[in-house]
């Protein structure tokens, strides 16, 4: 691997980044902050002070995810659990989030849309877009509880959006080893496969979102992911785009 990126929901990652670049070369190490409560949720002074951090190493904004409405109502089994939303009533996003897509866009780094509704992360997209964000990712948007269509990701693509697939999904289900993941929707890989020959290698990426406790470890769960896909018919090439150069154009290693 040439670099990882790291991900808490309750804290920056990015001043870890930093640390673990101090003691370790050879590897690029990047991290982000994630937009719940625990940083005052939708937080332009956060996501500033995230940026600003020593090291330039905070690459990611994460949007709500386990703090946003539409993970609270889907394992919840009900509309109105609480939670952070990101748009109005008249479906456009949030004030407080156009000062976010503005900072996003003038350092140049990722928006990802957590885990909110397919509705806001359509939203989401066109506003980013409005406000000059070039590097939108749609967080693992066939996992739950998004569970966006492939229209839906279509839709996300022709604005210039990301698709992130995650090989967490596969190991989701009601078969799944880990209780914590039987409520959640699983994904197989021949769905993966269609997505990625629907939406275009060069639109999406992979990714594992695993790093959970009695989990497959990152390494071994994106080789699995790799291999898996391969059976499928999904190329080399194909691989190459998903798992090497987008990554690393999101990440601002290569030109975009």
């Amino acid at each position: 691997m040439r670099g990882v990126v790291t991900k808490n929901h309750e804290f920056i990652t990015n001043d870890r980044a930093y640390l673990v670049r101090q003691v370790i070369t050879g590897i690029e190490v990047f991290g982000g902050i994630t937009l719940n409560q625990s940083v005052g949720g939708i937080n332009p002074v956060a996501v500033d002070n995230m940026i600003k951090f020593t090291g330039n190493f905070g690459k990611i904004v994460w949007l709500p995810t386990h703090d946003a409405a539409n993970h609270k109502s889907f394992f919840a089994k009900k509309p109105d659990a609480g939670g952070i939303r990101v748009i109005d009533g008249s479906g456009n996003v949030i004030p407080d989030l156009r000062k976010i897509l503005k900072l996003v866009a003038k350092a140049d780094i990722i928006i990802a849309t957590g885990h909110i509704s397919p509705q806001e992360v359509l939203a989401v997209v066109r506003a980013a877009k409005e406000e000059g964000v070039r590097k939108i990712l749609v967080t693992h948007a066939m996992q739950s509880p998004g569970e966006l269509s492939i229209d839906d990701m279509k839709r996300c693509v022709e604005m210039g959006a990301f698709i992130e697939h995650v090989y967490l999904a596969y190991l989701m289900g009601p078969n799944a080893h880990l209780e914590w993941m039987r409520g959640w929707r699983h994904v197989s890989m021949e769905m993966y496969a269609q997505a990625i020959k629907a939406l275009g290698a060069e639109r999406c990426i992979l990714a594992t979102d695993l790093g959970q406790y009695l989990n497959p470890t990152p390494t071994d769960g994106l080789k699995e992911f790799i291999l898996s896909l391969g059976k499928l018919g999904i190329t080399s090439d194909q691989i190459n785009w998903m798992a090497r150069k987008n990554p690393a154009r999101l990440l601002g290693l290569e030109p975009l």
